[in-house]
């Protein structure tokens, strides 16, 4: 039996109920971390079939695939895999926007072509270049092609997301127990560096973000 919802789960939830209905053609990316999971279970209670977009950057660490195909598994997910057509392992070594730009922004932004609402875990409080993010967004692909970028998550602490986690008993990412705080490619991912900020452990603190979410390249 789950815990009673807050204010914030329940409009979050009312959020992603009503854009869901509203949409042609909807998706949500997830890295398997802890918001995207839970993001991606207030989903599968309104639209089982959505689209689930993981990137395969070729420089995971095992746990994150491990527990991507134990939740696709799981949920019956419609997991759907992008891939660089041409995989630069390594990459990162010489020039870390670029491998960013090759294994996660084109491949995803080829993606977000077939799509006209695309749900993110983005949440405010994860870093500065988040701190403006509203819950519904417009956001223009290379192409000129407009999405509404949904983050429903937006306003949640990291406390809210464990809560919610926890609440309906959702199992998280195991490298999670080991300390990391944010986790992406495992060549650019750390315990963080400084203890107030979950994202100091990403690209040894030389970026913030990969390109995804920054419209200007």
């Amino acid at each position: 039996m789950t815990q009673a919802l807050s204010l914030s789960e329940s409009e979050a939830l009312e959020l992603v109920a009503a854009e869901v209905e509203s949409a042609a053609a909807p998706c949500v990316t997830s890295s398997f971390q802890a918001e995207c999971v839970v993001l991606v279970h207030m989903l599968q209670q309104v639209r089982p079939r959505i689209p689930v977009l993981f990137l395969d950057t070729v420089h995971h660490f095992p746990q994150t695939l491990a527990y991507r195909d134990e939740i696709a598994s799981k949920w019956g997910l419609n997991l759907i895999t992008l891939r660089a057509a041409e995989p630069a392992p390594g990459l990162w070594q010489q020039d870390l926007k670029a491998c960013c730009g090759k294994h996660k922004v084109q491949p995803l932004f080829g993606a977000l072509e077939h799509h006209d609402t695309w749900f993110t875990g983005l949440r405010r409080d994860q870093s500065p270049t988040r701190a403006m993010l509203e819950p519904i967004e417009s956001f223009t692909l290379p192409t000129g092609k407009a999405l509404r970028k949904i983050s429903p998550l937006a306003h949640w602490r990291t406390k809210d997301v464990w809560t919610y986690a926890k609440a309906h008993q959702i199992p998280l990412l195991p490298l999670y127990e080991l300390g990391y705080t944010s986790i992406g490619c495992e060549p650019c991912t750390s315990l963080p560096l400084d203890p107030s900020n979950d994202r100091s452990g990403r690209w040894g603190g030389q970026k913030l973000e990969c390109g995804i979410h920054l419209e200007k390249q």
